[in-house]
């Protein structure tokens, strides 16, 4: 009876120390997962430092050695900013994002730099770095360095370390345009056609880029240039486009993203180093470019001068159709013209023949005046320039009457396409001597 007792007292027993032993298990469990939970989230916090990795960050680090080599060495070039951390600081920890930020906007047109101060604690000393984190900004010389003081935010610091980048672009107008495209024909011309009211900060940085500030030549314009607008055909801001050539006959519109890399590889592909260096003026006078701007190559009706009758005329193939004016030409006059040109550009295109159009002040070319002599002004002649030096007048009418307008234009094309037209020949077949002209900006300087 007694054995019987005890197994059944075993038998009650038993599912009680099971349960136990089951909620005891299972709380160690929960335990175990917890201290693990736990752990997961300690580590990193008792391992949380500044870590700024080449294949996450696009942060510069750079040491005590490294930083003559990196920044004082590109003083004369490129902007750069420097944050000094302590790798353990929270203040810093935080700021690694928002400085990364930076980095990234600016990739390739500022130096985005940091240093430990944890690793070189004398160099930030000398600097007088008393707490971190510090940023401190190298413009360009002669701009002494300095601690920003802004808002650790990472467009305050884009903003006022784009603010200092060198803008060597040109801001174009309907004055200088043609200008700017001819001159140092050898370089590209690079322009930005915007809808803003100043250059973005990429621009800035691809015309004073080292390579690019020898090489090429950037321009800026805006809506508001109508002319400009107009003359390029820009259908939508932002258009990029590339002239080059001799004549800047070839034009070429950037497809690509508008970014600071994407620009620069493209543009990179016309640029050759070397280009663009400067000579000296006579008696070691002023620096000039040795290539002088031409801006009658670009133009569609240029004025005949000493320096374009080459170009425009007495050079090459075809007749000159050479507008008559006692002084300046008028927009009227430059859009009847250049409708006439292209009319009549179209009609030799398959007969061989070419006509090139251009204009002259006889106020100032007075010996084209005496050569020429027409009865009224305005008028025009078509000079061949060719073997024989001749001219053919336009017709005004026995009493002078007809006016030298569109009419009296075709009137005189006509007849000399239809080989109708009198030419009468250059005496001595020597041409006149060309007006003396002040270069522009050249304080009263002559043009030979």
């Amino acid at each position: 009876r007694a054995s019987h007792r005890s197994a059944a007292s075993n038998s009650r027993a038993s599912p009680l120390l099971n349960f136990a032993s089951g909620a005891f298990c299972r709380m160690a469990s929960s335990v175990r997962r917890s201290l693990l939970v736990l752990a997961a989230f300690a580590a990193p916090l008792a391992e949380a430092k500044v870590q700024i990795e080449a294949m996450r960050h696009d942060i510069q680090q750079i040491t005590m050695s490294n930083f003559d080599g990196i920044i004082s060495k590109f003083r004369d070039s490129a902007v750069s900013s420097l944050w000094f951390f302590k790798e353990d600081n929270k203040a810093d920890i935080a700021l690694l994002d928002e400085y990364n930020k930076v980095a990234g906007d600016l990739k390739g047109m500022a130096k985005v730099c940091a240093i430990s101060c944890t690793d070189w604690p004398v160099f930030c000393d000398k600097q007088g770095i008393k707490e971190t984190p510090a940023v401190w900004i190298y413009p360009i010389n002669p701009m002494p360095a300095f601690k920003y003081e802004g808002k650790m935010e990472s467009k305050a610091i884009s903003n006022k370390i784009s603010r200092l980048i060198l803008d060597m672009s040109t801001r174009l107008t309907k004055d200088n345009i043609d200008s700017f495209v001819t001159t140092d024909p050898s370089k590209p011309k690079v322009i930005l056609f915007s809808n803003k009211k100043t250059p973005p900060t990429i621009l800035k940085a691809l015309s004073s880029e080292t390579v690019f500030k020898r090489t090429v030549r950037f321009g800026f314009a805006t809506d508001e240039d109508k002319d400009i607008i107009e003359k390029f055909k820009v259908k939508k801001f932002p258009t990029v486009l590339m002239q080059r050539g001799a004549k800047a006959e070839t034009k070429e519109i950037y497809k690509g993203e508008m970014t600071f890399t994407g620009l620069k590889d493209w543009v990179n592909l016309h640029s050759e180093s070397g280009m663009g260096d400067k000579v000296a003026g006579a008696n070691g006078g002023k620096e000039e470019s040795a290539e002088e701007a031409k801006p009658w190559l670009v133009q569609d009706v240029p004025e005949l001068t000493v320096k374009s009758q080459q170009d425009i005329c007495f050079k090459g193939e075809g007749l000159c159709v050479i507008y008559l004016k006692d002084g300046a030409m008028t927009p009227a006059e430059t859009d009847m013209l250049t409708g006439l040109s292209k009319k009549f550009t179209s009609q030799l295109s398959d007969r061989g023949a070419k006509m090139k159009w251009m204009w002259i002040n006889l106020a100032l070319e007075t010996e084209y005046k005496k050569l020429f002599d027409p009865p009224v002004m305005p008028s025009a002649v078509v000079f061949n320039p060719h073997k024989r030096l001749r001219f053919a007048m336009m017709d005004h009418g026995e009493n002078n009457e007809l006016k030298g307008d569109e009419q009296s234009m075709i009137k005189l094309m006509d007849k000399v396409l239809g080989g109708d037209a009198r030419f009468k020949m250059v005496p001595g077949q020597k041409l006149p001597s060309w007006a003396m002209r002040a270069a522009p900006g050249a304080g009263g300087k002559k043009e030979l």
